[in-house]
């Protein structure tokens, strides 16, 4: 998929910033549409259909916060970036927590944002290197295992497990990039995001769970490697 082929929709009540914000993604090759009140967004996110919202916090008619939860409690799972103009830590879990993939705290700079945004699509659209390797059916063969990006699933010689949406974004990661040694931090910046704030014991345990359920166990692993002192690599 091409840049111009995403979507991002944008809600923010101050025009300035939501008409800068427009102007950069335009320049960036994104489609762009946008609202500055809370009370019609969700029914203009479901018109549009994007692939990535930007959500301020602090919105009329309704807050970020209620309408990120909202579109969770609906199965939506397009990928939020919240902006927010507070920086206490709890404002900015209460963000995480109410369905928000990533956040930028105001004001950002443009590296920073556009930064965020191609981090959190890269996860979910099949543009640049992508999920275009799993072929028309989205489902891609990895050892003796099948993954169903589609279905969030895993097939392994006729039993299936579901997989998680951070174990999906894990695999999709080391997809675009099999064959090379990456570090637990590179991994955990593109598949956490940049202001992930746990340790690296969180995407050990995540591929543990991924290795069991394609069958390619710890010391005996043929295709997810570990790389001593570095990381990890998908052969």
């Amino acid at each position: 998929m091409k840049k111009s082929d995403i979507t991002i929709f944008i809600v923010e009540d101050d025009t300035s910033i939501r008409f800068g914000l427009e102007e950069i993604l335009k320049v960036e090759g994104f489609s762009v549409v946008s609202c500055g009140n809370g009370g019609v967004a969700i029914e203009g996110i479901g018109e549009a259909l994007p692939d990535l919202i930007i959500l301020d916090v602090m919105l009329p008619g309704k807050s970020g916060y209620e309408i990120a939860a909202e579109l969770r409690k609906t199965g939506c799972r397009i990928p939020i970036l919240m902006l927010t103009a507070k920086g206490q830590e709890m404002d900015k879990v209460a963000g995480l927590n109410s369905g928000a993939d990533d956040y930028v705290t105001k004001p950002f700079g443009i590296s920073e944002l556009l930064a965020r945004v191609n981090a959190l699509l890269r996860r979910s659209c099949d543009w640049g290197n992508s999920e275009a390797a799993a072929g028309e059916a989205g489902v891609i063969p990895l050892g003796r295992a099948e993954i169903d990006l589609e279905n969030y699933a895993v097939n392994l010689e006729g039993e299936t497990a579901a997989l998680t949406p951070r174990e999906r974004e894990l695999i999709i990661f080391l997809l675009q990039h099999r064959g090379q040694v990456l570090s637990r931090d590179r991994i955990l910046e593109a598949v956490w995001g940049v202001k992930y704030f746990g340790t690296t014991r969180t995407l050990d345990q995540c591929v543990a769970q991924v290795r069991k359920k394609i069958g390619d166990h710890g010391r005996t692993a043929e295709y997810l490697l570990t790389v001593h002192g570095v990381g990890y690599k998908l052969v």
